[in-house]
């Protein structure tokens, strides 16, 4: 078992990371929990999806009260991911029987490819948001519109977060930037709730694969509870804007050291 108080102390880094920088939990956990705890990749991939659901419950029930998300939107997404996530574990599952240990260093490999991926497609989507214009659904008329784009969104972010935990929230943000015109609160709603949906069947999953590690799980949650609280307390004194930058250059490089 590892150590509870380092476990909580993660937790409360990512939470605090979260609330201050707005990234992922996916993106920050997985590096910490491989690199920190030395928690086997398939482990810390089941065990991070069930902590992303358990975190982001909370936040689903507000933004639904505030009548922040779109339903329609969110369960065509759902309809794509929920099957995409399944298929994702299978995948792993199949792996896993295959390759037995040496999963890990393919999920190694995987998730290294993930973390120098993301930072880039999230300073992508910073252009966009800056640059305006006509999103990509409305540059491509006759093949995609308002419901099959998000049916095409959720299965690939499906079976990112089946096969590695990642991509509930920074890929799929990234896919709504793209495609859709949203107000802010209504994509982070709409992102949220449905990324409550996706982790939650995700992490069924990959208890029924045994790769989620309950123990692990729960201190985390301990400590990412305050840690997301002083992280929004935080932005009042820190630039999120720097840390972040600062977060994606040590995503980039956790991610070719993985490769490497």
């Amino acid at each position: 078992m590892e150590c509870i108080s380092c476990t909580a102390s993660i937790g409360l880094l990512v939470g605090a990371l979260v609330g201050l920088t707005g990234l992922g939990g996916g993106v920050l956990l997985l590096p910490l929990l491989i690199f920190g705890l030395q928690t086997p990749p398939i482990i810390a991939v089941g065990s991070g999806a069930t902590f992303a659901t358990l975190t982001k419950v909370g936040a689903a029930i507000v933004h639904w009260r505030h009548g922040n998300v779109d339903w329609k939107l969110a369960g065509a997404m759902a309809i794509g991911s929920v099957p995409g996530a399944l298929i994702g574990v299978a995948i792993l599952a199949y792996l896993q029987s295959l390759y037995g240990e040496a999963i890990n260093g393919i999920l190694t490999t995987m998730i290294g490819v993930l973390l120098v991926t993301i930072p880039f497609l999230l300073m992508f989507q910073g252009y966009l948001e800056r640059k305006g214009g006509l999103t990509l659904r409305e540059r491509l008329p006759g093949y995609l519109n308002r419901y099959n784009g998000a049916f095409f969104i959720g299965i690939e972010g499906g079976l990112l977060v089946g096969l590695t935990s990642v991509g509930a929230g920074s890929m799929i943000i990234l896919f709504l930037l793209l495609f859709y015109r949203l107000t802010p609160k209504i994509m982070i709603g709409t992102d949220i709730v449905h990324a409550v949906m996706l982790t939650g069947v995700t992490g069924l999953a990959h208890m029924k694969l045994g790769t989620v590690d309950l123990n692990l799980v729960g201190w985390l949650v301990v400590g990412s509870l305050p840690g997301v609280l002083i992280g929004s307390m935080l932005t009042k004194v820190i630039s999120g804007n720097v840390l972040k930058l600062g977060l994606l250059v040590i995503l980039v490089s956790t991610g070719i050291s993985m490769l490497i």
